[in-house]
C-alpha cells in the first residue's frame, strides 16, 4: 500500500508537500489519496513495478498505487469537489478524489490493473476507459455492459494494459450532467521498453469547458454551445502552470479533448509533428510539420517537437473566444461609437460607469474594476510588458538554457538578448520609411506607344 509518508518520498519534490491527504478506506481497499491543491505536481517516479518515464500533468497529479500479487491496484472515488478555476474564482464541480479533472493514472504495457471506483456522488455512476481494449464488462457503459454504481457503493475493474498510449476515463452515466460536472481524467499507458519514442519532458491535460454565470459557483449542465470558460485541465489564464523546458530538450504534449466543440492548438516559435492519437502512435511516414492541430471532440493528440528556441512561447487554442474568460460573449460591439452624450446621462444615475469598447477591447485587459463574486475578468493576465489581455486556454512554455534535467520550477519572464525585442520607432527618426501610396488607376495606365498585357481566355497572355 502507498503510504502518505511514502508518496511524498516518491513523488518526489517540495511541489508536493502539503499538498496530498490521505484517507484510509476499507482494509481490503488501496489507500485514497486526494490532492488539495489545483498546481502542477512533480512526476511520480515509479516506486514499484517496471520502470517507465513519467509524465506532468499540467495542473494536476499522478494517483499512486499499491502493487498486489503482482496487480496495480488504484482506487478512485467520484465525489463533489471544489476546484479553483484561477486566483478568484473557484467551481463546485465533481470530479475524482478532491480534484477535477481527477488524478492521472499511468501504467505500462502489459500491466494488470484493478481499479476500484467508489461513488460518494448523489446519483449513480459508471467508469469507461476511453480507448482502451478490454474486455466488454470492462467498459462501463451503465445498462449496457455494467449495472450503475449506486451511490455509497464500490465497483471493481481488472484488465490488461494491452497498448501503450494515451487515453481518458470518464462516466457513462447521466454523462450530460457528469461532464459537464468535470468528471474525467487521463490514463497513460507507457511503453514496455522505456526507450521507445522517448522524450526529455511529457507534459499531458484535458481540454475542459464550464458555462457558470458570474457570482455562481455551479455550472449549468444543459449548455450545449455558449460556454464562458475555456480551460487546460480545469484551470483558466492566467491561473494555468507553465510548461517549464530546457533547451535543447525533446518534448512531448498529449492533450484530450471532453468538450462540445473542437480546439485548433497552436504552439508559438517552433513546428511539430502529430506523433499520437487515441488509436496509438502515428507511423513516422505519416507524419509533417505543423504549428496548429485540431482535436476534435473525444479526440486525443499527442505532438512532439525540439524545445530549441529559448524564451516565453504563448500555447493556446486558436479560437479566439476560446482565450478569454466569464462575461465576454454577450458583449454588443461599439467600435466607432459616440458614447460621450450618453456617458453624462448615465453618470448622473451610476457615477463609476465607464466607456468601454469603443475603440476595441485591448483597454479591459489592464482595466481594474469591480466583478461581480467569484467571476473572472475576461482579459486578464499580466507579462514583463504589461498586460498579456489573454484567458481561458493560454498558457506559456518556458523554455531555458542550462536547467536541471527534473527542474520544472518557473524560472520567471525571458531576459531577451539586447536587440532582440521589437521597439517603436520614434517620430521623424532617421531611416524611417516614407509613407506609402496606394497606385491609382492613372499611375498604372499604360504610357503612350507601351505594349498592353492582356489576359485571354483560358489564361494566356497576349499584347
Amino acid at each position: 500500500m502507498v503510504s502518505r509518508r511514502g508518496f511524498f518520498k516518491t513523488a518526489g519534490a517540495a511541489a508536493v508537500t502539503g499538498a496530498v491527504v490521505s484517507r484510509v478506506g476499507a482494509a481490503s481497499l488501496p489507500e485514497v489519496v486526494t490532492m488539495e491543491h489545483a498546481s502542477t505536481q512533480a512526476p511520480l517516479v515509479p516506486p514499484t513495478g517496471r520502470p517507465y518515464n513519467p509524465v506532468v500533468t499540467l495542473n494536476g497529479w499522478t494517483l499512486p498505487w499499491r502493487m498486489n500479487n503482482g496487480v496495480k491496484e488504484f482506487h478512485l472515488v467520484a465525489e463533489p469537489v471544489v476546484r479553483e478555476i484561477a486566483p478568484g474564482m473557484k467551481a463546485h464541480l465533481w470530479g475524482y478524489n478532491g480534484q477535477s479533472p481527477g488524478p492521472t493514472i499511468e501504467v505500462v504495457e502489459g500491466d494488470r490493473v484493478r481499479i476500484f471506483v467508489t461513488n460518494h456522488l448523489p446519483e449513480h455512476t459508471s467508469m469507461h476507459w476511453h480507448g482502451q481494449r478490454l474486455p466488454n464488462g470492462m467498459d462501463g457503459v451503465t445498462g449496457l455492459t455494467q449495472p450503475p454504481i449506486n451511490p455509497g457503493k464500490t465497483f471493481v475493474y481488472e484488465f490488461v494494459a494491452r497498448r501503450a498510449g494515451t487515453f481518458m476515463y470518464h462516466p457513462h452515466a447521466d454523462e450530460m450532467t457528469q461532464m459537464a460536472m468535470g468528471m474525467m481524467g487521463l490514463w497513460i499507458t507507457h511503453p514496455k521498453d522505456p526507450k521507445f519514442m522517448r522524450v526529455d519532458r511529457d507534459f499531458c491535460f484535458l481540454l475542459a469547458s464550464y458555462d457558470i454565470d458570474p457570482g455562481s459557483f455551479t455550472p449549468k449542465v444543459n449548455t450545449m454551445t455558449d460556454f464562458n470558460l475555456w480551460t487546460f485541465n480545469s484551470r483558466a489564464f492566467p491561473g494555468i502552470d507553465p510548461m517549464v523546458m530546457r533547451q535543447g530538450d525533446r518534448v512531448r504534449i498529449r492533450a484530450g479533448n471532453l468538450t462540445m466543440t473542437n480546439h485548433p492548438i497552436h504552439l508559438h516559435g517552433h513546428e511539430f509533428t502529430v506523433t499520437g492519437t487515441d488509436g496509438g502512435w502515428t507511423p513516422p511516414a505519416s507524419r509533417w510539420p505543423e504549428v496548429t492541430t485540431d482535436i476534435a471532440v473525444g479526440q486525443m493528440r499527442a505532438i512532439e517537437f525540439l524545445a530549441d528556441e529559448p524564451g516565453d512561447w504563448a500555447f493556446h487554442c486558436h479560437k479566439s473566444h476560446h482565450t478569454m474568460n466569464a462575461m465576454g460573449h454577450d458583449v454588443p460591439t461599439m467600435i466607432g461609437v459616440d458614447q460621450r452624450d450618453v456617458l453624462a446621462k448615465i453618470n448622473k444615475l451610476v457615477p463609476d460607469y465607464m466607456v468601454m469598447g469603443d475603440k476595441g477591447m485591448a483597454d479591459m485587459a489592464e482595466m481594474e474594476m469591480p466583478l461581480p463574486e467569484n467571476t473572472l475578468p475576461m482579459m486578464t493576465g499580466s507579462g514583463p510588458f504589461g498586460g498579456i489581455g489573454m484567458g481561458g486556454m493560454f498558457t506559456t512554455m518556458k523554455i531555458r538554457k542550462g536547467l536541471a534535467r527534473g527542474d520544472y520550477k518557473d524560472p520567471g519572464w525571458y531576459k531577451h538578448p539586447a536587440g532582440t525585442v521589437a521597439y517603436e520607432l520614434a517620430d521623424g527618426a532617421v531611416g524611417a520609411p516614407a509613407p506609402a501610396r496606394a497606385p491609382d488607376a492613372e499611375r498604372m495606365a499604360a504610357k503612350p506607344g507601351e505594349p498592353v498585357l492582356k489576359v485571354t481566355k483560358g489564361g494566356h497572355h497576349g499584347h
